[in-house]
This record gives C-alpha cells, sequence and structure tokens, in this order.
C-alpha cells in the first residue's frame, strides 16, 4: 500500500486538505461517449444487441446462454451452496430486512389553517433492478443489500442482472443469493449493454422503474446516461474509509490497521485515510501498513486534536467513517457527512459490507455531502393526495389568483375563480 504522510496545520481550512487527499486517486477517464454509442445501440436492437455486446465483452466470443435465468437454475445454485455462505447471507438478508422495513416512513396529513387537507402517500415504484459486479470475484453481498431493500421498500418485481464468465454463466453463488433473497428475475449481463436493456426494455426485458448497485466506470456513466428514463442510486466512484484514532488504546490501533487493509481489498483506487492527533499511533499504523499487499493509497494525517479531526473529516465527507478511541467515539453525535458511521473499535466496516444490518452501497468521492446510502426510499416515491372544500378554496383562491397573475396565467387565476364563483363568493 502506497502511504502519505501529511499534517493539518492549526487554523488552515479543512476543506483544501480533504481535496489534496481525495486527489491522491486519479479519477477515471471519460466513457461517456463510448457508453452512449451502446446505450444507442441497445434501444435500437434489444435483445440482439446485448447478446453481441456480452460475446464481445464477457464471454471472450463463447455463444452467450440465454440472457434471463431460469428458476431451475437458481434452485440448483442454492441447492450446491456451501453450508456455511448459505448460513450467512440468512443471517445477512434477516438483518438487513429489518434495518429496510423500519427505514419506511409512515404517511402523514396535515389540515392547514385555511381548511384544505393534505394527505403525503407513499407507494413503491412497480419494478426495480439491482446490478450485482462481475470482475474479480462473485459479490452476493451486493445481491442481498439491493434485492432485500427493495423487498422491504414494497417493491413487487426485482430483477438482479450480473455478468456471465468466459463460460456463459453467471456465478452459482449469486445465482443462489438471489433465490435466498428473493428476486422475480435474473439475467446473465453486464455492462453498459445491462443497464441501457434494464432501462429501455428489450425483447426479453421488461423495463424497470429504477436501477441500483455498484459497478466499474461504464455502468457508472450508463447509468448516469439513462438517469430521467430511470431511477437511480448514485454514481458510485472508487470505494473509500476514514477512521479518526483519539483517544484509542494499542491494540485499538492494531484493529484499525486491519480495517484499513481489509477497505484496501476493493482495489488500487480505494483510499484509506487516518487522522489523529496522537504521532504514536500514526508510527505504528506506518509500521502496520507499509508492507501489506492489498493495494490502495492510504494518508496518515496527524491533526491538532479530536475537533480538528472532526471537521476535517466533515469536509471530506467519507463514505466509511470509523471512530475509535474515546475521544473520538464522544463525537459521534456531531457527524454530519459520513455514507455510514461506525462508532467503536469493535464496529468494524467489514460487518456493515456484509451483515450488521446497514446497508454497503453507500455514496462515494465525497457525496455523503447530500447523498445518503441505499435504502427503502430509493425505491419508493410521495405523492400528495389534496382536499379543498368549498370554504378552503374560498380562503385560498384570492392569494392564489393574485400570483397567477403576476406570472401571467390566465387561465390558472380562471380557474381558481371559478371555484369562488361555485361557492357565491365571487
Amino acid at each position: 500500500m502506497r502511504l502519505e504522510r501529511r499534517t493539518l496545520i492549526d487554523g488552515s481550512d479543512p476543506g483544501v486538505l480533504a481535496t489534496e487527499l481525495r486527489a491522491l486517486v486519479p479519477g477515471g477517464a471519460s466513457v461517456a461517449t463510448a457508453v452512449a454509442a451502446i446505450v444507442a445501440e441497445v434501444r435500437e436492437r434489444g435483445d440482439e444487441a446485448v447478446l453481441e455486446l456480452t460475446r464481445r465483452h464477457d464471454t471472450g466470443g463463447t455463444e452467450p446462454q440465454p440472457l434471463r435465468v431460469s428458476d431451475e437454475e437458481l434452485s440448483d445454485a442454492l441447492d450446491g451452496l456451501d453450508g456455511d455462505v448459505r448460513a450467512g447471507l440468512e443471517l445477512a438478508i434477516a438483518n438487513v430486512g429489518a434495518v429496510a422495513r423500519a427505514g419506511v416512513d409512515p404517511e402523514a396529513a396535515v389540515t392547514l389553517p385555511q381548511g384544505q387537507r393534505i394527505a403525503l402517500r407513499e407507494s413503491p415504484v412497480a419494478r426495480a433492478a439491482i446490478y450485482v459486479p462481475g470482475g474479480r470475484a462473485p459479490y452476493p453481498s451486493t445481491v442481498v443489500m439491493g434485492v432485500v431493500t427493495a423487498l422491504a421498500a414494497g417493491v413487487e418485481q426485482v430483477a438482479v442482472c450480473a455478468p456471465p464468465g468466459p463460460d456463459g454463466h453467471a456465478h452459482p453463488v449469486i445465482l443462489a443469493a438471489c433465490a435466498l433473497a428473493g428476486a422475480t428475475e435474473v439475467y446473465r449481463m453486464g455492462g453498459a449493454q445491462a443497464v441501457a436493456a434494464l432501462a429501455y426494455g428489450t425483447g426479453t426485458i421488461v423495463p424497470v422503474d429504477v436501477i441500483v448497485g455498484p459497478g466499474n466506470l461504464w455502468v457508472q456513466e450508463a447509468k448516469r446516461q439513462v438517469f430521467g428514463q430511470v431511477g437511480i442510486d448514485g454514481f458510485a466512484g472508487p470505494s473509500d474509509l476514514l477512521v479518526v484514532l483519539a483517544g484509542a488504546a494499542p491494540a485499538d490501533v492494531e484493529l484499525a490497521a486491519l480495517d484499513l487493509r481489509a477497505q484496501a481489498e476493493h482495489g488500487a483506487d480505494s483510499l484509506v485515510v487516518v487522522l489523529s492527533p496522537e504521532p504514536a499511533a500514526l508510527e505504528a499504523l506506518s509500521t502496520l501498513l507499509a508492507a501489506v499487499p492489498e493495494p490502495g493509497v492510504g494518508a496518515l494525517v496527524e491533526v491538532a486534536d479530536a475537533d480538528a479531526a472532526l471537521a476535517l473529516s466533515e469536509a471530506f465527507a467519507p463514505e466509511h467513517l470509523e471512530l475509535i478511541g474515546s475521544d473520538a467515539e464522544a463525537r459521534a453525535p456531531r457527524v454530519r457527512r459520513a455514507g455510514c458511521l461506525f462508532v467503536g473499535a469493535g464496529s468494524a466496516t467489514a460487518f456493515g459490507d456484509y451483515v450488521a444490518g446497514s446497508n454497503h452501497t453507500l455514496p462515494t468521492d465525497g457525496a455523503a455531502r447530500y447523498a445518503s446510502g441505499l435504502s427503502a426510499r430509493h425505491f419508493r416515491r410521495r405523492m400528495a393526495e389534496v382536499r379543498i372544500d368549498a370554504a378552503a378554496a374560498a380562503a385560498l383562491a384570492p392569494a392564489g389568483i393574485a400570483i397567477a397573475r403576476a406570472e401571467g396565467f390566465e387561465a390558472h387565476a380562471t380557474s381558481m375563480e371559478a371555484r369562488m364563483r361555485e361557492n357565491g363568493t365571487s
């Protein structure tokens, strides 16, 4: 792991250093033009284009299997799943489902002073899709995080897509996780062509309303281009972890080193940052991390105190934030900008990746300033139901008419005037 050393000088702007830390991981090259060509091809030729692109990018020239995975294949994959892996996935499904269901807001209603009643009603989208990346390994945990949360939100049809390998098949662990989690349909396809097919539909694939899940730069760019046709969870960049060590015991520092190594396993563009006012802790981490085999980029930053660490963390807006040590943990209630907050040395981010119950699909690249981790809210929409009786119409119309005419919308004004005439108040 490549390690950088930095110091936050007392009184300096933490936002400047946060930008420098982000720049340690270079941005990806633009694939916008190439992705646009793929999206257009899938919109025009449907299944034929998806299969041709799958042959080109996923199966290495081997003829692809049918896009949709059959129920029999899912059942066979589940029957062949290792018992310990199945038990782990079942625990994750139960915990993620409990947290997701807790995030479904109850309906609310308010009666306003003029007499009108506004009810806020929520309803799930009809169809959602979960993109599960391929690449170096299968990710059944991504199936759990997406499918279970969508079902908890009330979505009735939840599709999963995952790229096939050179043998033309999706990984059996992915298929087994789909069967356990309750996916209603599964497709062996990946890349920008999969996102386009889910957004616009093909002969085999019915279009969805929302697409969520991580993926490479091509997948993320495709999600960006189809946004508006469908909803998306966000644009996922490289993964990151920020750890604040303040008042931590030596054993806790060693645990933090393990968490940093775990985060670095996500790939060479993973970014891990440690903030601490304790030089001894930073030196210990430097020694522990200097020779680790995992890729990734790390930065060890000396700060004046725990308050300075919190200020820099807020400017950085990490995907994962760990607070370790009594001084750091005491500041947990003040955290406002983090994808997910882990408090205490026992709260390893690895638990959040799999079985804690929180969702591991989180805002990256500083997006925690304005975005949230995947939740039931991504699969639900809120609608206002308006009921205006005669008395309320009479009370509201003069104000509405004045605004409408100020904007030049005479028909709007006339529409409200008609309600006043109906009520005998004009």
